[in-house]
């Protein structure tokens, strides 16, 4: 234990009592780290110059939402909860207000017991958080039949996907909802008040009513993004073909698109879909398109066989899309058999192809179908990359890091010189001393990334389930579709070695660690 607390304070004096050429927490982050702004990441061998069709999605893709919408949507929520649930008129009056650093995508929330859950990769709940107060180890084992994990059956029936970022508005009012009645001792029933969340906010989607508020404030809620014209224009002008398919309305679509891209956006695009109804966009094999009137908004009736550039259209599916602009896929050798070109004019199996990149934030509703039904090159627009790793860069991250990273190896080195004899009760106690300080050294990183539930990518020490799927379905992924404009579109991604197998992270070295100043270690956690 003294060598421990020795080793604690070497680490602390070099990170953050003689660091004059260290960071600070208030300074930028260190250049020679490439911040992910500017950068695309890869889970999958990927040739931009073999991609010829380019889709995009609307909603946290090609425009990005100020935190005031999130705001609004969940004020609008709030009072539909009051108003049409009559749930008591004294929320209104609590200053309830959405806290962005509160919820984090990627979590689920328990319908039985309106917990807000995140989920490791193997569906495990590593953290919940009832209201606004963390849910104990003891209470997890106890309602997740002792392993904090429940059946697929029961995981179906239960869990409520979080998972995009208009999700985070639901996640802190239904936390807020459940602390209100907590703080008032109100007897409520988990899942009813979950139910009745999850209602008021659909119905606040459905209405329009927040899309017509910031449609008409555009400046308000949408962020700007200057370079990404740039990046539209690069894509056509090398012949690329670009398809616009989103779930939004046209008239919403409208408003944000003139506001980024001037009033003639529509000429950017080879195909507009609007209120797509992705997935069912994917999976449908028959449903028809629709023209939407430019002008007033309304349908149309008219049969559509074929699109004409600069017309709207709204529903229809993938099938229905690859007869209306003779879409034709290249084989890898450019040549195709008579049943391939037949398979193609039918809407056949040449709807699988690898050489269409459809881009989106929504992995579920924008990308899973599309990557495991046709096989497509799929593209995350994930901002939270950019905020952690900026975050992780900063003295004090860096040093829970490399605290945690000790703790861990002195756990190794303790039982490697035990061996594999019984345990005395004094080593035992040791290594419980030792496992509690690293637990609590994973919720200061929790904390210092600003948010109850650590990262979005990470539950606890393990990968998150969301991260699990971003890597499953998703062969690039970005900060930012701008990032996009860095890469020449004859660039070919190759991405890291996916050692996820302990034998594999370690190698065949033993468990050891170097003392250079900075202690650095090796380990698999």
């Amino acid at each position: 234990q003294d060598e421990l607390d020795k080793e604690q304070v070497n680490i602390e004096e070099e990170y953050l009592n003689n660091g004059e050429d260290k960071l600070n927490d208030n300074e930028a982050p260190d250049e020679s780290r490439e911040s992910s702004t500017g950068r695309v990441y890869s889970n999958s061998y990927v040739d931009l110059e073999r991609v010829d069709t380019v889709g995009f999605d609307y909603d946290y893709t090609l425009v990005t939402y100020t935190d005031e919408l999130l705001e609004l949507i969940y004020d609008m929520a709030l009072n539909r909860l009051v108003q049409e649930k009559q749930y008591p008129i004294e929320m209104l009056d609590e200053n309830m207000k959405f806290d962005p650093k509160y919820s984090i995508r990627g979590l689920a929330v328990d319908r039985q017991t309106a917990w807000i859950c995140h989920l490791s990769y193997t569906h495990k709940v590593a953290v919940a958080w009832e209201g606004r107060e963390k849910v104990s180890r003891q209470r997890l084992m106890e309602e997740y039949s002792g392993k904090r994990a429940l059946s697929p059956k029961h995981r179906k029936k239960r869990l409520k996907p979080l998972n995009d970022l208009f999700s985070m508005a639901e996640c802190c009012l239904i936390a807020d909802t459940v602390q209100f009645f907590k703080d008032k001792n109100i007897p409520f029933c988990a899942r009813n008040a979950v139910d009745d969340i999850l209602s008021v906010i659909g119905s606040t989607h459905i209405s329009g009513d927040f899309h017509r508020i910031a449609a008409a404030n555009p400046g308000k809620y949408f962020e700007p993004k200057p370079s990404l014209r740039g990046v539209l224009e690069k894509l056509k002008k090398s012949g690329k073909r670009l398809i616009f398919v989103s779930n939004s309305p046209f008239w919403y679509v409208d408003a944000g698109m003139k506001y980024m891209f001037g009033e003639e956006w529509r000429n950017m695009w080879d195909v507009v879909i609007v209120s797509a109804g992705k997935p069912r966009f994917y999976t449908d094999n028959s449903r028809p398109f629709r023209e939407v009137s430019k002008s007033s908004g309304r349908i149309k009736f008219k049969n559509i066989e074929r699109f004409v550039p600069g017309d709207v259209y709204t529903e229809g599916c993938l099938r229905e899309l690859t007869k209306c602009i003779d879409w034709y896929f290249a084989s890898n050798d450019d040549t195709l058999s008579e049943n391939d070109l037949k398979a193609q004019t039918t809407g056949g199996s040449s709807l699988a192809s690898p050489n269409v990149l459809y881009i989106g934030d929504s992995l579920f509703a924008d990308l899973v179908d599309a990557k495991r039904e046709f096989g497509w090159t799929t593209a995350a627009v994930i901002p939270e990359v950019d905020y952690e790793l900026k975050m992780q860069s900063k003295p004090k991250f860096i040093l829970a890091q490399q605290t945690i990273a000790l703790l861990l190896n002195a756990l190794r080195m303790i039982q490697q010189d035990l061996g594999s004899g019984e345990r005395t009760k004094e080593d035992l106690e040791l290594m419980d001393a030792l496992e509690r300080m690293v637990s609590g050294w994973r919720d200061e990183q929790a904390n210092l990334l600003e948010n109850p539930f650590g990262s979005v990518f990470r539950a606890r020490h393990t990968p998150s389930l969301f991260a699990h799927s971003l890597r499953r379905y998703c062969d690039l992924y970005m900060s930012d579709v701008a990032a996009l404009g860095n890469y020449s579109l004859q660039h070919r991604f190759y991405p890291h070695d996916a050692k996820i197998l302990s034998h594999e992270a370690a190698g065949a070295e033993s468990e050891c660690w170097d003392m250079e100043g900075i202690i650095t270690t090796k380990f698999d956690s």
